[in-house]
C-alpha cells in the first residue's frame, strides 16, 4: 500500500501529516518527492486540486534543518495575497513539531511592518513577486541566502504581468540554487521562462489542464438570461442539505457585486464574496468565514479563487461560462480536492454556448445538460450587453450596423478653401524683405537731400 510511510519522512514531519488526516499521497506527489530530494530543477505540470503544494513541501521541508540564518533559505513565490496566507498557514501546520520559521509578504499593506518582520529572520519566505522585489531593491531583504526558488501557479503569475519582476528577481539570486516551478497548464511563455533560467529540468506531468477529473460530476443547464440565472442559483440554494458549501465563479467584477447583492436579500449571512476590488481585511474574512462553514456561499472572480485550497466544498457553480476552457478545468478542480468526490454545475446562455462546446472538446467530454426547472421564474430584465441593438426609431428598417457613411453632398465655399500661409512675407509668391528700421529711415531721408 502507498503511503506516507515510503517517503521516510522524519518523525516531526510524519506526525504533522498524521495530524492533517492525509494518509495516502497522490500521484504528483510520489512523482516529485524524489525529483526534489535530488536536488535537480523540476517542472511539474498538475491540475488543480491534485495536491501540488504538498508535493513540494513535503521534500523540501524533509531537508530544512534548523539554523540561526536571518535572511531565507527557501522562497515560495504564488500570485495572490490570498495564496501567500494560505501558504503560510499550511507550512505552519506542517512544521507544528520542527522549530522552522515562515514568513508571508505581499502588497496592499504596510510596507515598514514587513520590513520588520523581514528583518527579524524567517526561514521560509512565500511572497507575491511585486512586494519581494520591493523588500530586495531597498535593502532589507537579501536573496542570496536563497537555496530552493519554489514558482506556484506560474501560468497565472505570466498571465497577471509579473513577468519582468520575476526576471529581476532571478537576477538577485545566487545562480546555485534549486528551481522548482508548478502550473496547471504549460504555455510558450513557461517555456521561455525554462530555457532562461532552469538546467536540464525535470519534468513531470500530471492530469493535465484538461484531462476531466473523474471524481467530479458536471452538469449543465441552459439559462436564457443573468436574472434568470440569480433565479436558477437561488432556487438551487433552497437545497441546504445537498447546497451545504457552494463556490460561485462569476467572470466580471460588477456582476459578481450584483448577484452578491441580490443572494443577500434571500440569504443573508449565508453568503459572501471575493474580488480584487475588495479590501485586504474584507477578503481574508470572507474566505476564512466560508472556510470554517459560517457563510455557505462564497461568490469569486478567477484570478481570486485560484490556487486557494478551501476544504470540502460540495459544488463549484459556473455563474457564467469562462471564455477560456482551461480557466473551466481551474474553476471546477475547487470541489472533489485530493481525489474527494465533487460536484460541478455550468450555467450557459445561447451566446455562450460555443464556449461550452470549446470546454467539451478539451475535455473529450460532452457535460450532461439538466432540464430547466418548470417553477423557476424566466426574467424579463436584461443586463446592458444582453438587450437587442436597438436601430433608428423614425426609420425601424434602417440597418446601423452596415451603413457606411460618404463625403458631404456639396463643396466647400471658397473662403473655406483659405490655408494659412504663415504671414504675409511668407505668402506664395512673395519674396521675404528684411524690414527698415526708424534708423535706416532717416538715413535714407538725408541721402535724399543731398
Amino acid at each position: 500500500m502507498n503511503t506516507f510511510e515510503n517517503f521516510n519522512l522524519s518523525k516531526q514531519l510524519h506526525n504533522a501529516i498524521v495530524d492533517l488526516g492525509f494518509d495516502t499521497p497522490t500521484p504528483i506527489q510520489k512523482e516529485a518527492y524524489p525529483v526534489i530530494r535530488s536536488g535537480k530543477d523540476m517542472v511539474g505540470i498538475a491540475q488543480t486540486g491534485t495536491g501540488k503544494t504538498l508535493a513540494y513541501m513535503l521534500p523540501v521541508l524533509q531537508d530544512l534543518k534548523f539554523s540561526k540564518q536571518v535572511n531565507p533559505r527557501v522562497l515560495i513565490l504564488v500570485p495572490t495575497r490570498e495564496l501567500v496566507l494560505q501558504m503560510v498557514e499550511n507550512i505552519e501546520s506542517l512544521t507544528k513539531y520542527m522549530n522552522i520559521r515562515a514568513l508571508g509578504v505581499y502588497g496592499g499593506t504596510n510596507i515598514n511592518t514587513q520590513k520588520q518582520a523581514v528583518a527579524q529572520g524567517t526561514d521560509i519566505l512565500v511572497a507575491t513577486p511585486g512586494r519581494l522585489y520591493d523588500l530586495a531593491v531597498c535593502g532589507v531583504l537579501q536573496l542570496k541566502g536563497v537555496k530552493k526558488l519554489v514558482i506556484d501557479e506560474v501560468d497565472v503569475m505570466l498571465d497577471l504581468g509579473f513577468r519582468p519582476q520575476i526576471t529581476n528577481i532571478f537576477d538577485l539570486l545566487k545562480e546555485r540554487r534549486q528551481n522548482i516551478m508548478f502550473s496547471a497548464t504549460m504555455t510558450d511563455d513557461i517555456d521561455v521562462l525554462i530555457d532562461d533560467f532552469f538546467i536540464a529540468p525535470a519534468k513531470i506531468s500530471i492530469a493535465v489542464s484538461g484531462t476531466r477529473l473523474d471524481n467530479i460530476a458536471q452538469q449543465s443547464y441552459q439559462v436564457q438570461n443573468f436574472y434568470t440565472k440569480i433565479n436558477l442559483l437561488a432556487h438551487l440554494l433552497n437545497y441546504k442539505n445537498e447546497y451545504s458549501k457552494v463556490l460561485v465563479f462569476v467572470s466580471s467584477k460588477k456582476n459578481a457585486d450584483k448577484l452578491f447583492e441580490a443572494l443577500e436579500d434571500n440569504y443573508g449571512s449565508e453568503t459572501c464574496v471575493i474580488h480584487s476590488n475588495k479590501t485586504q481585511n474584507y477578503r481574508i474574512r470572507s474566505i476564512r468565514q466560508f472556510d470554517e462553514g459560517k457563510n455557505r456561499v462564497l461568490v469569486a472572480t478567477d484570478v481570486m479563487a485560484r490556487g486557494l485550497d478551501l476544504e470540502k466544498i460540495t459544488h463549484v457553480i459556473n455563474f457564467d461560462t469562462p471564455h477560456f476552457p482551461e480557466n473551466y478545468m481551474h474553476r471546477i478542480g475547487r470541489t472533489g480536492r485530493a481525489e474527494q468526490q465533487g460536484k460541478s454545475i455550468l450555467f450557459y446562455t445561447e451566446k455562450e454556448e460555443e464556449w461550452k462546446v470549446a470546454i467539451e472538446e478539451l475535455m473529450s467530454y460532452k457535460i450532461p445538460i439538466i432540464d430547466f426547472p418548470l417553477e423557476v421564474e424566466i426574467s424579463k430584465e436584461l443586463l446592458t450587453e444582453e438587450q437587442p441593438v436597438i436601430g433608428d426609431v423614425k426609420n425601424p428598417h434602417r440597418n446601423l450596423v452596415k451603413e457606411v457613411r460618404g463625403p458631404a453632398f456639396h463643396e466647400k465655399k471658397e473662403k473655406n478653401k483659405k490655408t494659412n500661409q504663415g504671414g504675409s512675407y511668407l505668402r506664395k509668391g512673395k519674396k521675404y524683405k528684411k524690414p527698415q528700421t526708424r534708423g535706416d529711415k532717416k538715413f535714407n531721408l538725408r541721402n535724399k537731400k543731398k
